[in-house]
């Protein structure tokens, strides 16, 4: 059964250690994200972009999938659906279809729209039970035609966001999505413990996690960061593993590709880094 993301991250922050959010794309990825959240006993959020979604064919389809894996493989872990980088149209569609999490994304709106539309989702959510998660500051970057330049939030904004009862907060630290160019100069933790000295108790969420050195990582944990998303890093090694595969040339015996085994070492490959982020995150046993 999905569960709000409220209680993991609370839980998460108090206990100074991550819950990993590994966004999905088709039934392989959630497999393989499930499959190591039970075996490491660790709390998860699923977390689709709007795009990923509409490739799903929907968000029903998306939240039936889900419902039934975690009931056809026996998972007992705390896991939310999330919606990701969420517009005010589409935090609404996942309401309906049934997601347990959304994030409104009004980063780009001037602060008080952000503020207005973020007030009336924290009304519905909090009748529903439906963890929210908010952003200030744009990440940098692109992800799903959202595109940010890395804006350092507004600790005095974070805090106006905050007040409005949102279970989690993204500020933007100078974090980017997808690969982080060589000339990054890394997370501004001046801006983080700004952040938090304004929000107090309130979760934190970090996104970009692909590339974020480990102890950059650990350092923003301890300073509140209690989510952290993932998703180029599991592209990266899904697309690798593939490539591979069929470079090999295996499983051709002149009939075409078996599909199954197609996408098999991808899986195994997305497995391996959820793995590794789990243990990195410290959420390992924690469910």
């Amino acid at each position: 059964m999905l569960v709000s993301a409220k209680e993991m991250l609370n839980k998460a922050r108090d206990g100074k250690y991550a819950v990993g959010q590994f966004n999905i794309n088709n039934l392989e990825w959630t497999k393989s994200i499930l499959a190591v959240a039970e075996e490491l006993r660790s709390p998860v959020i699923l977390g689709v972009s709007e795009g990923a979604g509409k490739y799903m064919t929907g968000f029903k389809t998306v939240v039936g999938m889900v419902n039934g894996m975690l009931e056809e493989m026996k998972i007992t872990v705390p896991v939310a659906l999330h919606l990701d980088h969420g517009t005010f149209e589409g935090a609404q569609k996942c309401i309906r279809a049934g997601f347990s999490s959304i994030m409104f994304d009004g980063s780009h709106y001037p602060i008080a729209e952000n503020i207005e539309k973020t007030k009336i989702l924290v009304n519905t959510c909090d009748v529903l039970g439906i963890s929210i998660e908010a952003e200030v500051g744009s990440i940098g970057g692109e992800e799903d035609g959202v595109v940010g330049m890395g804006e350092c939030a507004d600790p005095k904004e974070c805090k106006a966001i905050a007040d409005l009862g949102v279970t989690m907060l993204a500020a933007g630290i100078g974090n980017i999505h997808g690969k982080y160019p060589a000339n990054w100069p890394g997370l501004s933790f001046e801006t983080l413990e700004a952040v938090k000295k304004e929000v107090g108790d309130m979760p934190l969420v970090l996104h970009g996690g692909t590339g974020i050195p480990a102890d950059m990582i650990k350092k923003a944990i301890s300073l509140g960061v209690a989510k952290i998303n993932v998703n180029t890093e599991c592209q990266l090694s899904f697309a690798e593993a593939t490539r591979k595969y069929i470079e090999e040339g295996k499983d051709q015996q002149g009939k075409g590709f078996d599909p199954r085994k197609l996408l098999a070492p991808g899986a195994e490959a997305i497995k391996a880094t959820v793995r590794e982020k789990m243990e990195l995150f410290g959420s390992v046993g924690k469910a």
